[in-house]
């Protein structure tokens, strides 16, 4: 009988753990997928969305689940052509919901108060709609809230005390609202950002905000203190001494009539002069009032603009960023074909930045958007094509698809200003890899990885020129990219794009990697390439910078340094101290040598194709016996191809240098 037992409780314990298994791989978050059906079929919206309810929610545009796709993470429709209310119990039922925008739609009427049963959201953006009401009552329970944004919409009442509540909050953006009454003093000191410009906020700002700039409190006239003028100090007036109170029964002095006109005639001249000077400067600051408002567009912007414009010495306005061009042209990015991003203009110039670099084409820009999005923005200078070659050239450059070519996401075009936008690469460049902070504690970028970023550079450039036609014009270690996943996996960036400037200026481009014949041809070819990638496997090689001063000499180039000690057979001189570590390498560095200068040769008929490179580059890494590989290398055999077994062959021939 108690083996019985034992037997049944087994099978009750194994179809228990069958059936959570079966929830687990067919799980689907029926709760949250009626939720936004019901929301969906209650709302206008554009026909974009197309949610089929017969699919997983979790596939829907918009729509983000957790890994196990148990339940809704984050829902983002912006600009999404959503109109009118919110319905009751439709967003309000995602319980486990993190993420939330609903930013420029049409929504209207106040936030619903089952939106407080979202006690997980992090970011909430609502932003550019017109929502209106009280402040909502039911954001100030959401204690996990880490980002707000209602600005751009039509609140009104008092910002309540209650905001004290997001202990998290690090980003409040209220402005361009109707909020009135005065400030509450917010102790958050996690609060970095923070905007209430053009409401109708009156009194002093409490010194917990006065931490902020001006253009966090401009637009409310009758706001004061901290980073504005500060207030009016209102004290009653002294009370009059007793002995010049008169008393009751007590008679006036006599009043001497010649004093008293003396007295008036040179308090009316007096008076009459100071009218005459106030009424001019009143008139003079009526001028300039008027010449002021017509000079700026009729409604002030509604944020601080990008760092990125700050930082080129352009003002906070949209205006300046557009080049003052028609408003055809402006809010205006031209994404290409198959665009992962949505957003504008006045996202980007919303977005904190920082500088990247500044290179020989323009100054590149890390924009992280409010939602996280984070892109890489090229801000151009010098161009001398007008908007149709501009755009034509960029449109060619755009459909060139490659894992070894970072792509082009969108571009803008006005007369002032030319910008391109990619893909933000997080491992950072060959440059700083390579050079950056090479004493103590670094950790040595090995054989392997540089190996690998040579072939996968290599590749990357054979792309351009074989299938593209595309000469690349400014190949450096900067414009080197590199990936995490997989590892020292490197992608080439700033192509194609030298026909966009005079020709005059090319020679100062790519200096250190610049092909001899350019200074005086002007004008980069394949061959040109060829010449500049054979400096990279140098620099790959020697650890050394082409674009330094001098090597062992005034003057000397990384090419002629390296022939020079060559020449004198010193070989083992050439590579970088850090490679001397690794054992049975010798050889490859040697073979790597030997192909770089092939490349660097000084007449181009001399130089392989770069398919022709690649192919070098394949055929020596195929020698590799595998002695030297580790079981958890994370090079080898990655890219589809797997070393074979056996012994080193001899090296190819020498490439005349």
């Amino acid at each position: 009988m108690e083996y019985k037992f034992v037997v049944t409780g087994f099978w009750v314990v194994l179809l228990v753990l069958l059936a959570l298994l079966s929830h687990r791989v067919d799980s689907e978050p029926t709760q949250d997928k009626q939720a936004l059906l019901a929301f969906i079929s209650q709302i206008p919206h554009a026909n974009r969305l197309q949610w089929n309810a017969s699919d997983s929610a979790c596939n829907w545009v918009g729509v983000v689940c957790d890994s196990n796709r148990s339940f809704v993470f984050s829902l983002r429709l912006p600009a999404a052509g959503l109109v009118g209310q919110i319905p009751a119990n439709t967003i309000g039922n995602l319980a486990q919901l993190r993420i939330l925008s609903l930013r420029a739609n049409r929504l209207s009427g106040q936030i619903p108060s089952d939106f407080s049963n979202l006690k997980l959201l992090r970011s909430l953006y609502l932003q550019n709609n017109k929502f209106s009401g009280e402040f909502p009552a039911s954001i100030p329970v959401l204690t996990r809230l880490n980002r707000l944004d209602l600005s751009n919409n039509n609140f009104t009442g008092s910002i309540p005390y209650s905001i004290n509540n997001l202990t998290q909050l690090s980003g409040l953006l209220l402005e361009n609202n109707g909020f009135t009454g005065t400030l509450p003093s917010i102790s958050n000191l996690s609060l970095v950002n923070f905007n209430v410009s053009y409401n109708r906020l009156n009194g002093s700002i409490p010194a917990s905000l006065s931490k902020f700039p001006a253009s966090s409190f401009a637009g409310n006239l009758a706001l004061c203190g901290g980073p504005l003028p500060p207030c009016n100090p209102f004290f009653p007036s002294p009370s009059p001494s007793p002995s010049s109170i008169p008393l009751p029964h007590q008679n006036p002095p006599p009043k001497n009539p010649k004093k008293l006109s003396k007295a008036a005639i040179i308090g009316i001249s007096v008076g009459s002069v100071v009218l005459l000077l106030v009424l001019l400067l009143i008139l003079i600051l009526c001028l300039r009032k008027s010449r002021g408002k017509a000079a700026k567009t009729q409604k002030p912007p509604a944020t601080a603009r990008s760092a990125a414009v700050a930082e080129a010495g352009t003002s906070s306005s949209k205006d300046d960023i557009t080049g003052g061009s028609g408003e055809g042209e402006r809010n205006k990015l031209v994404f290409f074909g198959g665009g992962i991003y949505s957003f504008d203009l006045e996202d980007l110039l919303r977005a904190s930045a920082e500088v990247l670099g500044k290179g020989s084409v323009g100054t590149s820009y890390k924009a992280v958007l409010e939602e996280g999005t984070t892109v890489v923005v090229k801000r151009l200078k010098d161009v001398v094509v007008n908007k149709k070659e501009f755009e034509m050239h960029l449109d060619a450059l755009g459909k060139i698809k490659h894992d070894n070519v970072v792509p082009l996401r969108a571009y803008y075009y006005s007369k002032d200003e030319k910008l391109l936008l990619s893909d933000y690469m997080s491992a950072g460049s060959l440059s700083a890899l390579l050079h950056g902070s090479r004493g103590s504690g670094r950790t040595p970028l090995d054989w392997d990885n540089r190996l690998r970023i040579a072939l996968t550079t290599a590749k990357g450039l054979a792309h351009l020129h074989v299938s593209s036609k595309i000469v690349h014009g400014n190949i450096k270690a900067s414009n080197i990219l590199l990936r995490h996943d997989p590892p020292a996996a490197a992608s080439v960036s700033d192509f194609g794009l030298i026909p966009l400037f005079a020709s005059s200026t090319q020679p100062s481009r790519a200096a250190g990697y610049r092909a001899p014949e350019l200074l005086d041809t002007r004008k980069p070819t394949f061959k040109s390439d060829v010449y500049s990638f054979g400096v990279l496997l140098l620099e790959l090689l020697t650890g050394k910078s082409p674009i330094q001063a001098s090597l062992g000499e005034e003057g000397i180039d990384l090419p002629r340094w390296v022939q020079s000690v060559v020449r004198e057979e010193w070989t083992a001189e050439v590579f970088d101290v850090e490679l001397m570590r690794y054992h049975d390498v010798e050889e490859e560095m040697v073979q790597t040598l030997q192909i770089a200068m092939g490349c660097v040769s000084t007449v181009p008929d001399q130089r392989p194709l770069m398919n022709d490179v690649v192919r070098m580059i394949e055929d020596m890494m195929s020698r590799d016996d595998g002695l030297r590989q580790s079981s958890d290398d994370p090079f080898r055999g990655s890219d589809g191809y797997t070393p074979p077994q056996g012994s080193r062959t001899p090296p190819p021939p020498a490439l005349t240098p």
